[in-house]
């Protein structure tokens, strides 16, 4: 599900690329040429997918059952803009977005937009630890309270140590426990009448839980943390290019992949949210239980395929997420920080090179450590953290849109009519729905 980040740590790699013409190629070589390409928007897609995020898609499924499917797919062609404008910053500038930011716009948007990153990053790194801990215990039976320390200092450990192209090695394969839901939709036997209207009939009625339900699904979904980790992956994958005889056609072919890149990614992280929904809602609805408190309660919805060991699978889903997940949150944090600073920074830096820049992720993690120790419930922490996503992602939206549209940092690449159709109608919609949260 990810593909290899940059080199290994302190060795840039400087080939020069030497693409062979698309009408030279077999269709077995274009077919592996795709997937080659396929890189930070693919990361991005799988660590959308985060322990917030299933925790929100079930409890959707639970409360409406079959009603917000439609969901999926309105999110998806908004989520795909946004996220290619953040890689097109990336590589036409070859900087992150803070740093775009802090050398074209005054410092009271830079630090406005880095503000409300740290504050949304810190919650949801909280609310995964917490959701992981809580995992941990339905494995075990032992205090969550053990498990927090034990997941931060492994992801620490193996971030300064590994790398997080190990670390994507290592735990993708458990993020594939999520295609369960895929196959536990099939066996739930669910009354796929009703699946096709949620799917195609939008149907959110005006209540202060439909609403709040509806920012979460938005804001799990179009999450400020990915802009950030969008284009500072996309500008740290061109800094190990050769740039010295960049002409325009290559620019556009490198905007072309990753527009195929940020699709894919979002396309998978969609068709999971779509089925974690449908299976939700074929099981836990169906069974009465519309309001989910436990980490048991959301492993229900996987007994159709798993039985009693629905827990054990459910628990390896949340795991695995949480380990792809929580570095990308508190890594885009020590992006956004190191870029507005300009400091060193890159995930292929060690600490000894980028000292600021880990310090940050330590901090961030440390930070989500102690808030995960709260009195506060795992699963309802982890929805009201997509909740809180969906209330800050408008006014980054809006930012990006703005450097999208400047023609002096895109030059020729600025927005066409479609992404800025896209990325309009995002922040208009996360906006109306924050709205309708608080009048109804």
């Amino acid at each position: 599900m990810s593909a290899p980040l940059p080199s290994p740590r302190g060795q840039k790699s400087r080939q020069t690329e030497q693409p062979v013409p698309v009408e030279a190629r077999g269709v077995g070589a274009r077919v592996g040429g795709f997937f080659r390409e396929l890189g930070p928007g693919l990361i991005t897609g799988a660590a959308d997918d985060d322990p917030s995020g299933i925790a929100t898609y079930s409890q959707a499924g639970a409360a409406f059952g079959y009603g917000l499917l439609w969901t999926a797919l309105i999110t998806l062609p908004l989520m795909a803009a946004v996220q290619q404008m953040c890689a097109r910053i990336g590589i036409v500038t070859k900087s992150g977005l803070a740093s775009v930011l802090r050398k074209h716009y005054s410092r009271w948007v830079l630090w406005f937009a880095c503000l409300l990153l740290l504050i949304g990053n810190t919650i949801n790194i909280a609310a995964d630890l917490g959701g992981m801990a809580a995992a941990g215990t339905l494995l075990t039976g032992i205090p969550a309270g053990w498990f927090v320390p034990v997941f931060t200092l492994l992801i620490l450990g193996l971030l300064i140590y590994a790398s997080y192209e190990v670390m994507t090695r290592i735990f993708k394969w458990m993020t594939l426990v999520l295609f369960a839901y895929v196959f536990a939709a099939f066996l739930a036997h669910p009354d796929w009448w009703h699946v096709l209207r949620g799917t195609l009939w939008p149907d959110l009625k005006l209540t202060k839980n439909a609403m709040l339900t509806f920012v979460a699904l938005l804001g799990t979904t179009i999450s400020p943390y990915l802009f950030f980790w969008q284009a500072a992956q996309n500008a740290e994958q061109e800094e190990h290019r050769d740039t010295r005889s960049r002409h325009r056609r290559p620019l556009q072919r490198e905007l072309r992949a990753a527009g195929q890149d940020v699709n894919m990614g979002m396309f998978i992280s969609n068709i999971i949210m779509y089925f974690i929904i449908l299976t939700a809602g074929a099981t836990l609805n169906r069974a009465g239980i519309t309001d989910v408190q436990t980490a048991n309660q959301a492993a229900n919805a996987l007994k159709p395929i798993a039985g009693p060991l629905a827990s054990w699978l459910f628990s390896f889903g949340i795991i695995g997420t949480g380990m792809l997940g929580v570095p990308v949150l508190a890594g885009s944090a020590a992006y956004v920080v190191a870029e507005a600073a300009s400091w060193k920074r890159g995930m292929d830096e060690t600490v000894h090179t980028a000292s600021h820049f880990y310090g940050v992720i330590g901090l961030a993690m440390l930070v989500g450590m102690g808030l995960a120790f709260g009195k506060a419930n795992a699963i309802k922490l982890l929805f009201l953290s997509a909740v809180a996503n969906g209330l800050l992602a408008p006014p980054l939206i809006v930012i990006i849109l703005v450097v999208c549209n400047n023609h002096q940092i895109m030059h020729q690449y600025k927005n066409g009519r479609t992404l800025n159709i896209l990325g309009i109608a995002a922040a208009l919609l996360m906006t109306v729905a924050a709205v309708g949260m608080f009048v109804f």
